[in-house]
């Protein structure tokens, strides 16, 4: 068991709209977007005006000009969640991070972060990409709880759009920038605890989707989305069977990749608008940032009786699911 204490997230200012991305020329409009993916809206780290006059096709330049970092975006992240949680930053006894778009190639980016936030404790990354807070929750639930201090940090950010050529639709109409940072605990109470999980991976699929090492974005999109489909389908299906009987409400959240994608595995396995929570409609796909997002954005919403399912699905090709129950405390 995993204790959830707080959890936040944040997502820089800066929007990109469906008519900015007309406006870019690229052979793209709303309707075209809205019937392939059911994005309105990304929000990025890049200024608006240097995606209009470059295009980001040379994506090393805009490593100087992005108006934030990873570790300042995830920073603050974590002061909301710390705020929620009502700890303060010497309560956090460890930070562990992950992304699919990092800053630097060395060191972890969970030092990075810890520095950023000023505290000094020990700091690694567990990456896998899309999937990494699903990891997160897996690895931590196998740990033994005095093994571990008693707060721990979970991090991610993105800032894919500084890798996103906006020369090409099928790229540039999916992807934004963001940040999550949750609080768990392995032996501290508290009213959200995720209480079993799973993961798997197909790495003979691992070059469908990626970012190279000259910082260049790729991806099969058929080939990702049908395998996205079938695996949190198949996922979500595991966690039905054990814990939707029992739930006052039972809530999916999944890994943000498109809305057709989203709305594709409600209908499989019948869940109802109402208990669908996501946010790729005004975010896009925030990578690793998406689903845990997903879960902040609607933290005060949470209640005795929920469970809610977390299945995401992206790059390596990696799958992580989890189940999170709230009762009273």
């Amino acid at each position: 068991m995993l204790y959830l204490h707080a959890i936040g997230h944040f997502h820089p200012e800066n929007v990109i709209s469906n008519k900015f991305l007309e406006e870019l020329d690229m052979g793209t409009s709303n309707n075209w977007i809205m019937e392939r993916v059911g994005i309105q809206n990304r929000r990025t780290v890049l200024p608006l005006d240097y995606i209009r006059k470059t295009k980001n096709i040379n994506p090393r330049e805009s490593f100087s000009i992005r108006q934030y970092t990873n570790p300042q975006m995830t920073a603050k992240a974590a002061r909301m969640a710390l705020e929620r949680a009502g700890l303060k930053l010497e309560d956090i006894g460890l930070v562990i991070s992950g992304s699919s778009s990092p800053d630097n190639i060395t060191p972890a980016e969970a030092s990075a972060v810890a520095a950023e936030l000023g505290i000094e404790v020990p700091c690694f990354d567990l990456n896998s990409a899309c999937s990494t807070f699903g990891m997160h929750v897996n690895f931590l639930m196998r740990m033994q709880p005095d093994t571990m201090p008693d707060y721990i940090l979970l991090t991610g950010a993105e800032s894919t759009t500084k890798v996103i050529n906006y020369t090409d639709r099928n790229s540039a109409v999916l992807f934004g920038d963001g940040a999550f940072a949750a609080i768990v605990s392995t032996k501290i109470p508290a009213r959200a605890a995720f209480v079993s999980g799973g993961y798997g991976a197909r790495p003979s699929g691992w070059t469908k989707v990626g970012v190279t090492g000259d910082w260049v974005f790729s991806q099969d999109g058929n080939a990702v989305q049908g395998f996205a489909i079938r695996t949190t389908t198949e996922c979500l299906k595991t966690l039905q069977d054990q814990y939707e009987a029992e739930a006052k409400r039972f809530i999916f959240i999944a890994h943000q990749a498109n809305y057709m994608m989203l709305k594709t595995v409600c209908e499989r396995r019948g869940i109802k608008p109402e208990n669908h929570w996501y946010n790729v409609d005004q975010f896009g796909n925030v990578g690793c940032c998406g689903a845990p997002a997903v879960l902040s954005m609607n933290w005060d919403k949470i209640q005795p009786g929920d469970n809610i399912a977390m299945v995401i699905v992206g790059a390596g090709l990696a799958w992580a699911y989890a189940m999170l129950k709230v009762e009273d405390q």
